[in-house]
């Protein structure tokens, strides 16, 4: 990509275009903010490092690069996390000058900078390149302090402290000194005070002198004054103010590949500087688009949707699709609007809008239009509409056609609160993979921790792992640790549930490296964790196993895994014992047996969550018939072969054992947050014929017990899948079962 850097000055902005064109970007313009007044020396900005910024100018020639440079005008109005566009903020003037950047040199793609800790300056990069259609590049995120000091000494940056302000800096003594020999002062500062050893705490600004990038000239500072901002004992603040500084001119230089060629694409700005001017407020305005309003399903065949919802008040779960049996479906485009244009509806009538939306189920019919897929979704998914962070979200092919379910199946889990604490991070960076769009890599709620669809895509590239399904794992493993530690917790030891899913693509023989992938590095992760903190709490979790037609990018697996993620976690976790020694009912003439306990795994936090998988094997189904005494009613709404016959036995043996569980655990139907049947096309029974069985079973169960409220839409989703099951190898259950409840 062709790449526009911001600069400050400082090593952090140089050192990020070192890594863009490590991963083969080429930067083709550098962007400056700076004061109004050129004799002031830092302003009061939560944005930008304006210290040295009488020095930045020389920047166009030692690199041979157009630099664009903007007076700022605006201030800090807008100061929550997440950045809205607001007039006269600070922020704007970033839009206007990369606007024009972009307006000059219209083969700019994307936009680096500097930012490794700080959310509220990379919250605000990534919206104005988002309302640009930029791409943002921070290669420094996340990235371990340490060994990024060190990486940018060893990689030739010469940079001078321009200011301190920190226990242990004194202005006199340490502004204009170089991070390399500062280094191991920084380090010992580190482990007596805590401070961050790249200055990310403010402790200290940086103006880089000379590094690769500079193939043209170095700078030379000869004259400097200490200006002292704060003379407190403990931590005073002083800054660098340059008198005097020179260029020193280099021979050529081929030490970093292709920064000379932009001459190729701009001859004539090589080495200029462009001062952009102009009124931020008409820039904007031009860009920034506002929220639609909610629509109407005007013209749709209403009577071809189908809703269910769970009934818990404070977290559920509404399910939409387009029942197509005669196969009469529109299209992909057509039929996601059905279905958003109607869970939209849904979310109104109850009082919501998308923003109190934690997580969204996109299921499609044909990954190959995946881009129409995602153009719809974004028409009524947006940041704007989902002020408090945009959900969470996996994109799965689904064999919808094949059981008469129309193109396009959306599932969304609900909160009554905007609590919510999203991770959403665009950038492209070396941390996890960005979500460039109107989703988040992670939702938390109530505890909860809803990470969404891990792809095993390496993060600097965005390209999936070469080395078969198992190394895209590890990959989708790595990922998803990183997210999670945003979150102080790992999936080793917070784990509730892993939903993998397996592309049709595998081949049969791979599939087992799939499972022994997953096991083997959680128990790695453990055994690392075990040596350096107590671990003993840690969670048992589940997993399920979901063979599909296809994944985002032709990807072979995808994994979705779901967290505890309590404020306290020493507190939090604990396991609960099951009431096994409490008098269940025997609904339809099942009596507890042995072999219950072979159909499902289950993860419980005492007082929480519950979280249940049930596989029904083909062998289990020959049990469960054999120990039915066909109890419930007759019914006549539907004619009923002997496979039939036996899968209402399995529907009404699910409800009973799903009861069961829900007793033991001290947990309620009410509690449920979803609950999904996966069902495998080759089942060859209808979609309507199975969800009236479990509809019946649900009926009857209430009518038995009055502990159990239906209501008139199902509380259960019908997944159709090529296969499922508890372990990669053998996904070739009758029927499956996801069940996800909580207290909260």
């Amino acid at each position: 990509m062709k790449v526009v850097a911001l600069v400050s000055g400082g090593k952090d902005s140089c050192y990020a275009m070192i890594k863009c064109m490590q991963y083969s970007h080429q930067v083709v313009a550098l962007a400056n903010l700076l004061p109004a007044d050129d004799s002031v020396d830092e302003l009061d900005s939560y944005m930008y490092q304006t210290v040295g910024h009488q020095i930045v100018v020389t920047y166009a020639e030692c690199m041979g690069l157009p630099l664009f440079r903007r007076r700022i005008q605006g201030s800090t109005r807008h100061q929550k996390l997440s950045y809205r566009m607001t007039m006269g903020d600070e922020v704007e003037d970033m839009f206007v000058l990369l606007n024009e950047v972009k307006r000059q040199i219209p083969s700019v793609t994307a936009v680096c900078s500097g930012a490794i800790a700080s959310d509220y300056q990379r919250l605000r990069v990534e919206s104005v390149c988002s309302r640009l259609g930029l791409v943002s590049l921070a290669y420094l995120w996340k990235q371990d302090q340490s060994l990024l000091l060190q990486e940018m000494i060893t990689n030739g940056i010469v940079a001078i402290t321009v200011k301190v302000a920190a226990m242990g800096l004194d202005p006199r003594k340490h502004l204009g000194k170089d991070i390399g020999f500062l280094k191991s002062y920084l380090h010992r500062l580190k482990e007596l005070y805590g401070i961050n050893v790249c200055g990310e705490g403010g402790e200290y600004e940086t103006l880089t002198l000379d590094c690769p990038l500079f193939l043209k000239a170095r700078i030379v500072l000869d004259e400097f004054d200490v200006i002292m901002d704060s003379s407190e004992a403990i931590a005073p603040v002083g800054i660098l103010h340059p008198l005097a500084f020179h260029l020193e001119n280099k021979e050529e230089s081929n030490s970093i590949s292709d920064i000379d060629k932009t001459s190729e694409i701009c001859p004539e700005k090589v080495g200029f500087v462009y001062e952009v001017q102009g009124d931020f407020l008409q820039s904007s305005e031009a860009i920034c688009q506002s929220a639609a309003e909610v629509t109407k399903l005007d013209g749709v065949a209403e009577h071809r949707l189908r809703i269910s919802r769970t009934k818990s008040y404070s977290t559920f779960s509404i399910c939409c699709w387009l029942q197509d049996t005669c196969h009469t479906s529109a299209g992909l485009q057509e039929d996601l609007e059905v279905v958003l244009k109607k869970i939209e509806l849904e979310l109104v009538g109850c009082g919501f809008n998308w923003e109190n939306v934690l997580y969204v189920h996109l299921y499609i019919a044909d990954m190959n239009k995946f881009t129409i897929a995602n153009e719809t979704y974004v028409r009524y998914i947006t940041q704007e509409k989902c002020p408090f962070g945009v959900p969470s979200r996996s994109t799965i092919e689904l064999p919808l056609s094949q059981v008469g379910l129309g193109s396009a199946y959306i599932e969304v889990l609900v909160a009554n609160d905007q609590s919510k604490r999203v991770l959403h991070v665009q950038s492209i960076s070396c941390w996890a993979p960005s979500c460039i769009g109107p989703y988040s890599q992670a939702t938390w709620h109530r505890e909860i921790l809803q990470m969404a669809g891990q792809l095993g895509l390496d993060p600097p590239t965005m390209t999936l792992s070469n080395g078969g399904p198992s190394a895209e794992l590890e990959q989708a493993l790595e990922n998803s640790e990183a997210v999670a530690k945003c979150f102080n917790c790992s999936i080793s030891t917070s784990a509730i549930l892993f939903v993998v899913y397996c592309s049709a693509y595998v081949p049969s023989p791979e599939r087992c490296k799939i499972q022994d992938k997953l096991e083997t590095f959680l128990e790695q992760m453990r055994l690392f964790q075990s040596d350096r903190e107590n671990i003993s709490k840690a969670l048992d979790p589940i997993f399920l196993y979901l063979l599909v037609p296809d994944l985002p990018k032709r990807a072979l697996v995808e994994l979705k895994p779901i967290l505890y993620a309590p404020e306290d976690m020493d507190m939090a976790i604990g396991t609960m014992q099951d009431l096994s020694s409490v008098r269940m009912p025997s609904y339809w003439g099942f009596q507890h047996a042995d072999w219950h306990d072979s159909c499902f795994q289950k993860c419980v936090v005492h007082g929480k969550i519950c979280a249940v998988i049930l596989c029904f094997t083909s062998e289990l189904v020959e049990k469960i018939c054999s120990d039915s005494l066909g109890g419930g009613k007759d019914n006549g709404d539907y004619p009923l072969s002997v496979q039939g016959r036996q899968m209402e036995s399995v529907s009404r043996f699910c409800i009973y054992l799903l009861d069961k569980l829900y007793m033991q655990t001290n947990f309620s139907w009410e509690d449920t947050k979803n609950l999904r049947f996966y069902f495998p096309t080759s089942l060859g029974l209808p979609v309507e014929v199975l969800s009236l069985m479990l509809n019946n079973a649900f009926n009857e169960l209430a009518e038995m017990d009055q502990r159990v409220i239906i209501g008139e839409e199902p509380i259960f989703n019908l997944v159709p899948v090529l296969g499922a099951g508890s372990s990669a190898t053998s996904m070739d259950n009758i029927l499956t079962c996801e069940l996800f409840a909580s207290k909260s």
